[in-house]
């Protein structure tokens, strides 16, 4: 099988690099560090690259701008893919209203690019779009919510499970970030549904692990783990630190694709997050850290909270347990923070 991962050098392109080379399959990555132009010298993903083409077999990297139209055909002419795995985005929430021109060419047009060369040239491959559940903009804060000790929750015993995928995508707040999602997300269930290729969109909560390059704009347990190990400080952004999010570990949403693959649903939605058992409030995650790490988290408090941001997320998976019931989350809150720790004291100690 020939894979396309694009985004190859961040979180989920780089394990899903790993785990098709494992696989024995051929790998190409495209991937031109656009990380280190949106966040300067913290986000740049030389040293994945380079760790990637350290211990792959069968892995090819190319430096390509998704925006680059022409280049991307020439790609697709040379090399008859069957899966492409779509990581490659500008992917932060708050740094895209500062770049709105760039946020929309990379995340919309980008996207679209990529899906008319799969169209043009490998129209039988299966196509995996990472979005994100900012699509929903602010929309999920309408739910009733309980404040408690460390963390909001949801008032009503239907919503305990979080957000299904039945929630609203528009007439809402979004932050520009979600709107050029929003209109990758649509776009990508379009070619599905009206090409009837094999598309699948996944909205992803906090997706993370040990190869992420975690900033303050983006990476929420990564960038709190780096602040924890190097004694910086982290700053909280409203709702009294007890904003929730439910945590994904890179290797069970590389299985989750897995799955689509092997039963694709041409145009479907998943929302993809951890869901209520990896979920945890910025307070808690502190806690938690400090108590793996030894060292107490610096941080102060902005009171004001980032436009369009969720009080409370948790991923609803019933639907993508549903049509894939053999899936499941295998790697807890407490493993993925653990890994992160370790990898980030290597990082450090070898600086």
């Amino acid at each position: 099988m020939k894979v396309l991962v694009t985004g190859s050098s961040g979180l989920i392109g780089s394990e899903a690099v790993e785990y098709y080379d494992r696989e024995g399959h051929q790998v190409i990555g495209v991937d031109n560090n656009m990380r280190a132009e949106f966040f300067g010298s913290q986000g740049d993903t030389t040293w994945n690259r380079s760790r990637l083409q350290e211990i792959t077999r069968n892995f090819q990297h190319h430096t390509i701008d998704i925006r680059d139209r022409q280049s991307l055909f020439q790609l697709f002419e040379t090399h008859p893919f069957d899966l492409i795995i779509h990581c490659a985005a500008q992917p932060s929430h708050d740094k895209a209203c500062q770049i709105p021109l760039l946020d929309f060419e990379v995340n919309a047009l980008g996207t679209i690019n990529l899906l008319e060369a799969t169209r043009l040239f490998c129209p039988e491959a299966v196509f995996i779009h990472i979005s994100t559940n900012k699509v929903y903009g602010d929309s999920p804060n309408e739910l009733s919510l309980v404040e408690m000790e460390k963390r909001y929750d949801y008032a009503n015993p239907e919503d305990y499970n979080g957000i299904s995928e039945e929630c609203r995508i528009d007439r809402c707040l979004h932050s520009l970030f979600g709107a050029s999602k929003t209109a990758a997300d649509v776009v990508a269930q379009e070619y599905g549904r009206y090409f009837g290729m094999k598309v699948g969109i996944f909205r992803g909560g906090c997706l993370t692990g040990p190869s992420h390059s975690g900033v303050e704009l983006h990476g929420f347990l990564s960038y709190l783990v780096k602040v924890a190990v190097t004694g910086g400080t982290y700053k909280v952004f409203g709702y009294k630190g007890k904003q929730v999010r439910d945590n994904i570990h890179s290797f069970d949403v590389i299985q989750s694709f897995e799955a689509f693959r092997g039963n694709p649903r041409p145009g479907e939605v998943y929302n993809l997050g951890g869901g209520r058992e990896n979920s945890v409030s910025v307070l808690e995650a502190f806690d938690i850290v400090e108590s793996l790490t030894g060292k107490k988290v610096n941080w102060t408090y902005v009171d004001q909270n980032r436009i369009g941001d969720h009080i409370c997320y948790i991923s609803d998976l019933g639907k993508l347990k549903s049509h894939f019931p053999k899936w499941q989350i295998t790697r807890s809150l407490d493993h993925i923070l653990k890994e992160i720790v370790a990898a980030e004291q290597a990082r450090y100690a070898n600086v």
